[in-house]
């Protein structure tokens, strides 16, 4: 086997994320965006001693389950892998992907199968639309399946809200009669980078920010009124234009003016209500994350009089849903303008027994002087920090409801609390993203 070798293959099998496997000539290849019992024609790109890994440039003979999706640039963008799949044939393979982790990390645990989303469709509350080149034509949407600098026009996505697409539509096509200029990741010119939709689902508020360069003088008033006179289903609370003249393609603030109205909606979960601004953390999917925290809170159980450790608390969501039934909660983030949002939406709820500390788990639990009674941990995809997981089990809570975005190092992680005294007592998973390989996992750990 040689890399730029072309080989038909039929997938064998898949792990998370979305990796196909086969075998060629008794070695193992990956291959990316598979489904099982497809087969594919593919180009090896990488080969390694023990494994080899390839890419799908055809698709000779579809998988027995697949569907047509409804999307109309589905293989072309890069989002909504499993969309040829029934919706209940993409969660049963996310249960058995997230069963497979853990049992192959020896962890033994009573499974209690997954949750759906509450919408298989139009779920998404929050999108970063990007502006580029279509074919020589203005386009705004998402970036081509594995491409870096090409965009496709995405406006029936079927994931977000159709206001989403109404906004987007009407931005394309505003932007696009006056010739006005992309900024280019090539050249680093241009002017037009992001359209960052937001909307609160359960009070139907849309915050709305064109993010640009500073390298043209543009008058936006005529752009407002045009969006503000769509026939939308959400109300517009606000509309920002956002300038960020950094060379990486990602949504950061240099300055942000407020166009129309106010810089922030409100969403409501689980009786609380959470204030979002444009660059809030908040889970994408809100309905699903109400079906997440009630999980986290029926395996947290008691709560009464309990002190609780938030760990990785973001913007305080689940620390607020846990505190109105506990002594006190203590929520560490190391981003510090997730810390301010927890704390104004702790306000907001009037809640007074919460704490937010902003700074780096590995550091700040050496500064907690009390003992928790529970322990919620919700940290970023790569797990937990080797050296904070030793001074979390230190504090010997216990009990301990961990909450991963990414199994793998949730099955890393678990092993070490179980090598430490502890026994994984339930799992259970939540899907917050249909139509993707990605999957929430809420795991009971107790001493």
């Amino acid at each position: 086997m040689k890399k730029g070798e072309i080989y038909e293959v039929e997938i064998k099998d898949v792990n998370f994320p979305n990796k196909g496997i086969t075998v060629i000539d008794g070695k193992t290849v990956y291959i990316k965006n598979a489904i099982l019992g497809q087969k594919v024609k593919i180009k090896i790109v990488k080969n390694k001693k023990d494994y080899a890994e390839g890419i799908i440039i055809e698709t000779i003979e579809r998988a027995n389950n697949e569907i047509n999706p409804p999307c109309s640039v589905f293989g072309l963008c890069g989002g909504c892998s499993y969309q040829s799949l029934p919706y209940e044939d993409q969660i049963a393979l996310k249960s058995e992907q997230v069963k497979k982790l853990l049992d192959e990390a020896g962890i033994k645990y009573e499974f209690l199968g997954i949750e759906k989303s509450p919408l298989e469709f139009g779920y998404r509350n929050k999108m970063e639309f990007t502006f580029g080149d279509d074919e020589g034509k203005l386009a705004l949407g998402l970036h081509k399946k594995g491409k870096f600098y090409e965009v496709i026009t995405t406006d029936d996505c079927k994931i977000v809200h159709d206001d989403f697409n109404k906004i987007l539509d009407a931005t394309l096509s505003y932007f696009s009669k006056l010739n006005v200029p992309y900024y280019s990741k090539k050249t680093h010119e241009g002017f037009l980078r992001h359209l960052v939709l937001r909307r609160a689902f359960n009070t139907n508020q849309l915050l709305i920010n064109i993010v640009t360069t500073s390298q043209l003088i543009f008058d936006f008033k005529e752009y407002v009124n045009m969006i503000l006179s769509l026939n939308l289903e959400g109300k517009i609370m606000g509309i920002l234009h956002t300038i960020n003249d950094s060379i990486s393609d990602v949504v950061q603030s240099d300055k942000t003016e407020i166009l129309y109205g106010v810089d922030f909606i409100v969403e409501e979960i689980l009786g609380l209500k959470f204030k979002i601004t444009a660059f809030s953390f908040f889970q994408t999917n809100s309905k699903g994350a109400e079906r997440l925290y009630s999980v986290v809170r029926d395996f947290a159980g008691d709560t009464k009089d309990k002190i609780i450790f938030d760990l990785y608390s973001g913007t305080g969501t689940i620390a607020q849903i846990m505190a109105p039934v506990a002594k006190k909660v203590i929520g560490i983030e190391i981003v510090k303008e997730a810390v301010e949002a927890a704390k104004e939406n702790a306000k907001l709820n009037n809640l007074e027994n919460c704490e937010f500390i902003a700074g780096d788990v590995l550091t700040k639990v050496d500064e907690l002087n009390i003992k928790p009674d529970i322990i919620i941990l919700d940290p970023p995809r790569d797990g937990i920090h080797p050296k904070a997981i030793n001074k979390i089990i230190n504090f010997k809570a216990p009990k301990l409801v961990y909450v991963s975005c990414k199994p793998t190092s949730l099955a890393r992680d678990l092993k070490v609390f179980v090598e430490n005294g502890y026994k994984v007592k339930k799992v259970k998973c939540v899907d917050m993203f249909p139509h993707t390989p990605h999957v929430e996992t809420v795991a009971l750990i107790e001493r």
